[in-house]
């Protein structure tokens, strides 16, 4: 790309959600508390895995991953944005909004490649139950999941490059709370539609391709359920996978809002908001639908706990 590389912006200045003193307090405490609770529950959730001898399965290998994913999904807005709440100038170096970028875009990415997974391995366990456990052994199982991650981190350096070749030479504010494509592409000192569009290509194939692979998944789990002989199978097997479809339909209902169109950057307000949900309040929901519907990790949280307790009592 022949592009001239004077850049005078040093520096933005995210404006996150102007308000007053006090309702910009009030966020703080909102959001300080919400990420938390995120980080508490995401991390109890890894250490009943990881604890509990009857949930080193795929499953849970998998939830686990997705639970310390979360964790770090929403560490790459939150605290900048609790900075800002309470900050004057609310700047982010150049660098560091570019690294918020990549973490923020490649942690999303790795999300929408470890769903297909635990939709993979939930038609496995209930399509294939013979087969299962020689299918999803555990080496692949951790292959599988390394992958995803891998995938996440190397699937938007490029775009991202190339953003950063542009020249920006003010203004520098951005009408959001993190630094994302759109609103970065609009700063720039000259337009920039291909890669604009070869953004929205790479988001929409991904988000299409992993998303009809979890409906195809579920389509035949489904059919498989409904030819279930038992009522406690049904059961048991809509109970699991509802928890993963909740959370499937959460995410990717929030995300085809924002990265299909090519111009979905422009709505600043429904966009700030949107990003919020998948980015912030998801990663808060999440452990919720799987612990409260999943007897198995109930039974492990109410270990943990017992263990607490016996450990404060000596």
């Amino acid at each position: 790309m022949n592009v001239s590389r004077v850049n005078t912006v040093t520096e933005f200045i995210l404006l996150s959600f102007p308000c007053s003193r006090e309702r910009q307090g009030f966020l703080f405490v909102l959001f300080s508390v919400s990420y938390i609770l995120t980080l508490i529950s995401n991390g109890v959730i890894v250490c009943a895995v990881k604890l509990d001898h009857r949930l080193h399965t795929p499953m849970y290998f998998i939830l686990a991953n997705f639970s310390f994913l979360e964790m770090c999904y929403i560490s790459t807005t939150v605290p900048n944005m609790l900075r800002n709440f309470l900050s004057e100038t609310k700047t982010i170096s150049f660098t560091a909004c570019f690294l918020q970028m990549y973490f923020f875009f490649s942690m999303g990415i790795t999300e929408a490649f470890l769903l297909p997974l635990m939709a993979f391995d939930r038609y496995l366990a209930i399509c294939r139950p013979l087969h299962y456990p020689n299918i999803m052994s555990g080496h692949l199982c951790r292959n599988l999941v390394t992958l995803c991650w891998v995938t996440g981190f190397l699937s938007y350096p490029i775009p991202i490059y190339f953003i950063t070749q542009l020249p920006f030479c003010g203004p520098n504010t951005i009408d959001h709370f993190l630094c994302d494509s759109g609103p970065l592409l609009a700063l720039s000192c000259i337009p920039a539609p291909g890669i604009e569009l070869s953004c929205s290509i790479l988001s929409s194939l991904i988000i299409f391709i992993t998303f009809f692979f979890i409906i195809w998944s579920y389509t035949l789990v489904l059919r498989a359920v409904l030819r279930m002989p038992s009522a406690a199978g049904r059961h048991k097997a809509f109970s699991t996978c509802g928890s993963h479809l909740a959370v499937v339909f959460l995410f990717y209902g929030t995300i085809m809002m924002m990265y299909i169109s090519p111009s979905s950057g422009n709505q600043i307000g429904s966009h700030k908001i949107i990003t919020l949900m998948y980015s912030a309040v998801t990663p808060l929901v999440n452990p919720l639908i799987y612990s409260l519907r999943n007897k198995d990790m109930k039974a492990a949280l109410r270990k943990i706990v017992q263990c607490t307790k016996i450990s404060q009592t000596k």
